[in-house]
């Protein structure tokens, strides 16, 4: 004789199948808006999977092809073609491995960061566009529950970050001025003097912002501001790093390289080819995560500013 099921089994199972469709329907959803945004792609020369591999490259450097087509779940041979044709358009360079000559480490060239850079902006006022219809705290509520999505799923996979990099919103660049002048009187003994610097950066950010070409990220750790930097626009081949700072609080946390890590991949899917930046020889932890991040220091000036002799640096990279 069968058993009937329990009551709270039977409401376990009913629960469980209205999960699965709300997960199949949404799917079906975003399947379709997703359709919608990747239009673009058909006006351009790269198809959805050809995206993929570009964005790949664009954001870490000397892949192995092996390693792209595990991350994105590609056929071997649809992933040795893409390589190909990227190759033949001069869009990447191969060096085989040391290890397995077999295998290759893939880079875009300038030509194919340019191509990334092109792309990429599309996608991006594609997906502002759509931003665009919703009120304030409608986008706010999407971002934040795809964050949500993004941090279930994959919580077995690793770790929640200690904190989060966001875009600059209103009431930043108060903070930023705020916390820049603090920290540096307090650490340095800089002057006011300093403070009205950081507010005619701040200001001019603000008056000619241009979203394609320059952007500022601010960390939060516990929905509390921890850091920042700025990406300005410097010529249209140069970018600029700016106001790197990271509380006391959160450092050790690896925020201070996040930031610049981040302001480095702006820049790259800007289509910049070089990054500069201006620090001073005292402050010894900017220099070493600038320095580990690839910078070169190229210049010194000794100089007396913010009430104190200092010796201004000027530090590079290529992008």
């Amino acid at each position: 004789m069968l058993s009937k099921a329990s009551p709270s089994s039977a409401v376990a199972e009913q629960a469980a199948d209205d999960h699965v469709a709300a997960v199949r329907a949404f799917n079906r959803f975003y399947t379709r808006k997703l359709g919608v945004l990747d239009q673009h792609l058909g006006k351009s020369p790269f198809s959805l999977s050809e995206a993929r591999v570009l964005y790949e490259l664009a954001h870490r450097d000397d892949l192995a092809a092996k390693e792209i087509g595990n991350e994105l779940g590609l056929d071997p041979g649809y992933l040795s073609r893409i390589v190909q044709s990227f190759d033949e358009k001069g869009l990447i360079t191969r060096k085989p491995l040391p290890a397995d000559r077999r295998q290759y480490r893939l880079s875009l060239t300038a030509k194919g960061r340019q191509a990334f850079a092109k792309l990429n902006l599309s996608s991006q006022n594609e997906v502002a566009a759509m931003l665009a219809q919703l009120s304030p705290g409608d986008a706010t509520r999407l971002t934040q529950a795809m964050a949500t999505i993004e941090a279930v799923l994959e919580q077995r996979r690793s770790p929640p970050a200690s904190f989060i990099l966001r875009s600059h919103r209103v009431g930043d660049m108060g903070w930023v001025v705020s916390r820049q002048a603090a920290a540096y009187a307090a650490d340095y003994n800089w002057d006011i003097s300093y403070e009205a610097l950081v507010a005619e950066i701040c200001a001019q950010f603000i008056r000619n912002y241009d979203a394609a070409r320059e952007h500022c990220w601010i960390a939060e750790a516990g929905g509390e501001r921890v850091g920042s930097v700025f990406l300005v626009k410097t010529t249209d081949e140069i970018a600029k790093l700016r106001l790197l700072q990271v509380e006391k609080k959160a450092r050790g946390l690896g925020v201070g390289r996040a930031l610049v890590e981040q302001c480095i991949q702006g820049a790259r899917e800007r289509g910049y080819s070089k990054m500069t930046l201006w620090t001073q020889s005292i402050l010894v932890a900017a220099r070493g995560i600038y320095k580990s991040a690839g910078f070169e220091l190229v210049a010194t000036e000794p100089h007396h500013s913010f009430g104190q002799n200092l010796v201004g640096e000027t530090w590079e990279r290529d992008l």
